[in-house]
């Protein structure tokens, strides 16, 4: 089965696990399995080891989730130091009804992300079938989330990934309308194919982050020291341009929050958008932007938040993105479907004590986004052709 353990560990030690959400995502899946009396053989990649074994910290062996996990699955997890060969195929042999046996850190195999085809072969000598369950991934053609699908009698998605699926896709594809996306983030670069799609499927798309400050430039805005990505200024131009022929509201927020330098302890002003200036930047959106967001999110019925709106991590230029999870758990009891992607918004809701009050937290960012853009998973095709 493969899931997504990348976790983030605690600073000061590097083992302690500090936010199992993607541990307990896996659970109903795992038990499931177990309780049809499977034997289960869990695999997944931690960090960016970048095909060199690393002992700990954020890009090393997984030993830090395995007691978080047999806490969560109520069962004994052995780990094993390999994710293939004689040693790793004996133990998977010898796992007796109801265990679980987790892998070693995938990428520490060259392989794995070239979807190298000895990595696939080594995973699919292990198992009969295979449960891909991590949606994370899903977007990566990696050995062990689509190579090695052609390696095993049968091949299934994970209750976890049909979920995803089910609520992204449906979403996009078929929602409960009108339609609205809020999109945040700082460069717009990565968020600008997905604007692109989401103008073909919404009815209004809210805009808040650093990304703005390049569609503010496309205005001819002056934007002081706020961050810019000329490149995309024309691009940014378009897109607006678009969003207007399609009938689209591609809003930009009326207002920010200004600080005189990128830092917790900096002065701040509220300024109108275009009336920006001198060396003061933009780390947030402003009062009145939140109002207008809550009077457009108060007319929709289906919501996808992806993106902080503003320097998310710094206490005074977290209002923003706080405020607009306040405003997705409203929109949830009312009974609109809602849906959060992107660590930083997920990170935002769940700080927020939110989480349960939103339809759907994606356990995936760069895979939400592909989704979101229209695009194919390679993980979710493996599954298709098997």
């Amino acid at each position: 089965m493969r899931v997504d353990l990348n976790v983030p560990l605690s600073k000061e030690d590097d083992v302690t696990v500090t936010d199992d959400t993607r541990l307990r995502a896996i659970v109903p899946t795992t038990k499931f399995l177990l309780d049809q009396g499977a034997n289960v053989i869990l695999c997944s990649h931690f960090g960016r080891p970048k095909g060199q074994v690393i002992e700990t910290g954020k890009n090393g062996r997984l030993n830090p989730v395995v007691e978080p996990l047999k806490d969560l699955l109520g069962v004994n997890v052995t780990k094993v130091d390999d994710c293939m060969g004689t040693e790793v195929e004996t133990a998977a042999s010898n796992l007796t009804s109801g265990d679980v046996l987790l892998l070693e850190n995938t990428r520490f195999y060259k392989g794995e992300t070239k979807n190298d085809t000895e990595l696939a072969e080594g995973l699919g000598k292990l198992a009969d079938y295979f449960v891909m369950d991590a949606f994370g991934t899903a977007h990566r053609a990696h050995s062990s989330t689509a190579g090695v699908a052609s390696h095993m009698k049968l091949s299934a998605a994970g209750f976890l990934l049909d979920k995803e699926l089910k609520y992204l896709k449906g979403a996009v594809d078929e929602p409960n309308r009108p339609l609205c996306a809020i999109i945040g983030g700082a460069k717009v670069s990565t968020k600008l194919p997905v604007i692109e799609s989401l103008i073909e499927k919404c009815d209004t798309i809210l805009l808040g982050g650093g990304m703005i400050f390049t569609f503010y430039k496309a205005l001819g805005y002056d934007i002081g020291n706020s961050m810019v990505e000329e490149e995309y200024v024309e691009l940014a131009g378009k897109l607006m341009k678009q969003a207007e022929e399609k009938g689209v509201k591609l809003l930009l927020p009326p207002d920010v929050i200004l600080a005189d330098k990128f830092a917790e302890d900096a002065n701040t002003a509220i300024a109108k958008s275009n009336e920006i200036s001198g060396d003061w930047m933009g780390l947030d959106v402003g009062p009145e932007t939140l109002e207008l967001f809550k009077k457009e999110l108060s007319q929709c019925n289906t919501i996808v938040f992806n993106g902080p709106m503003g320097v998310f991590e710094m206490k005074p230029f977290a209002t923003g993105t706080i405020t607009v999870a306040e405003l997705m758990a409203e929109a949830t009891d009312r009974g609109a479907t809602t849906i959060v992607g992107g660590g930083d918004s997920v990170a935002a809701v769940n700080q927020a004590g939110l989480g349960d009050r939103v339809s759907h937290i994606s356990t995936g960012g760069g895979a939400s986004l592909e989704l979101l853009e229209g695009k194919e998973l390679p993980g979710v095709a493996a599954l298709s052709e098997a």
